[in-house]
């Protein structure tokens, strides 16, 4: 048998960092630095997607060496003209990291430098216990706060992991992008698609939509809230919601959070109901605190938890819609309807709208840019609302110009409540494009 000698430089490490080295001195294997932790000494990581239909993303390979220094094997049909600022990028970040030798493999479908960023920097975490973050700059529109009533006609979901969905949604001007870290993500996903919602909400044009977040439920979307208040998330939705409690732990972590980070805007919450149990819980969950503007429910979710089906007429779930419009009126939060789930059939689309208003619903969700123009539209007033609410609105300003206490339009009085109604329905007009701003003036 041949006899090996070992020669041991001392330096001080714990009794768990010799065992590594001298198991990788045996095994032939890579054996980092006592001053870097990584993972359960793993050294190969993987991030991102690739295949057919893959675009805006790549896929990031990478393997950290005993030496040799960084060898990028770069796959890409841009190469030619993006291929060294690509490298450059992944020079940049293992740099920030401490990384000096590894084996780097990316397979490029035309990832924008926020997409490569993140898939790079997930393979590296995945490795390397740190708290460290790479940040590319963030764009200044991104940092801005939101108002606790501003309209919310319509939210895109946007899956979380998937950046070609996210690249160009702005440009269909919903009210609100919701960058979706719950349902959209697949388990084994989860961990990479928070480094690319935290680079969104730094570095994607948003085109003045609400910046929201659909985090995890429990610990893993409290989880999630590191990856997403420092970076300006106007608003969190909190799926699955059936108590107080389940919003105030999500409204404490971030009120830390702000702290830590010097956040200054608010970031409100849409608790989501989605359950027998959080319908019967909904005004307590309405009211549960002041950062909460608005709730909305799940349909697909409620009706299975009820044990039913769910169909276009929404005969089901009128109750709990009703319970969610009522609770929310009285907390004096926004009423939000769910998502329709049949992308294809723009008819029923607009007929659920409609029902959907004459409920007292102040928007819904909606998966597919084409559903956006239906929602805006059929939540925005009719002609007849519009020029109803003008007249109110002008004998209001009459009366108030004369010092009158009383309202009236025609033999009728207006009440208070009236004239408030008169004005939100002006106000949705001029924000739809129904009215001008200086209707008054014509």
């Amino acid at each position: 048998m041949a006899k090996v000698r070992i020669f041991v430089k001392m330096f001080p490490a714990s009794d768990f960092q010799l065992k590594h080295i001298f198991f990788g001195l045996f095994r032939k294997r890579i054996v980092p630095l006592p001053e870097q932790k990584y993972c359960s000494m793993k050294t190969k990581a993987f991030a991102g997607n690739k295949g057919p239909g893959i675009k805006s993303d790549c896929y990031v390979e990478m393997e950290i060496t005993a030496s040799g220094g960084l060898d990028i094997d770069l796959k890409s049909r841009v190469k030619a003209i993006y291929g060294n600022q690509i490298i450059q990028l992944v020079h940049k970040i293992f740099s920030y990291f401490d990384i000096k030798n590894a084996h780097v493999s990316i397979e490029d479908s035309g990832a924008l430098d926020l997409v490569l960023a993140a898939r790079i920097e997930a393979a590296i975490r995945k490795l390397m216990e740190t708290n460290k973050e790479f940040l590319l700059p963030q764009l200044e529109e991104n940092m801005s706060g939101t108002a606790k009533d501003q309209f919310r006609f319509s939210r895109l979901y946007l899956p979380g992991n998937s950046p070609k969905l996210m690249i160009n949604a702005g440009i269909h001007h919903p009210y609100g992008l919701i960058l979706d870290l719950e349902d959209a993500v697949a388990p084994d996903k989860k961990f990479e698609a928070r480094f690319l919602v935290r680079n969104a909400l730094r570095n994607l044009h948003f085109y003045g939509a609400e910046r929201m977040v659909r985090i995890n439920q429990g610990e893993r979307g409290l989880d999630d809230l590191d990856f997403v208040i420092p970076h300006h998330a106007n608003m969190i939705l909190i799926p699955k919601c059936e108590s107080a409690g389940d919003v105030a732990a999500v409204d404490e972590k971030i009120e830390v959070l702000r702290q830590t980070h010097g956040i200054k805007h608010p970031v409100w919450l849409m608790p989501i109901i989605e359950s027998t149990k959080g319908v019967m819980k909904a005004y307590e969950i309405a009211s549960s605190g002041l950062n909460v503007a608005a709730m909305a429910i799940g349909l697909e979710d409620y009706t299975a938890d009820l044990g039913t089906r769910r169909t276009n007429e929404g005969g089901e779930s009128f109750f709990a819609r009703s319970m969610v419009v009522n609770t929310a009126r009285a907390a004096g939060i926004q009423p939000i309807d769910s998502v329709f789930s049949d992308v294809s059939d723009m008819e029923a689309l607009a007929e659920n709208v409609k029902r959907s208003k004459a409920l007292g619903f102040d928007g819904m969700g909606c998966i597919h840019p084409r559903q956006i123009n239906v929602i805006h539209e059929n939540f925005a007033p009719e002609l007849a609302e519009i020029e109803k609410a003008k007249k109110i609105y002008l004998a209001f300003k009459e009366a108030e110009k004369k010092g009158l206490g009383v309202v009236s339009l025609g033999s009728k009085m207006i009440d208070p409540p009236v004239v408030k109604r008169a004005v939100t329905t002006i106000e949705l007009a001029i924000n739809t494009g129904k009215l001008s701003k200086d209707w008054m003036k014509n």
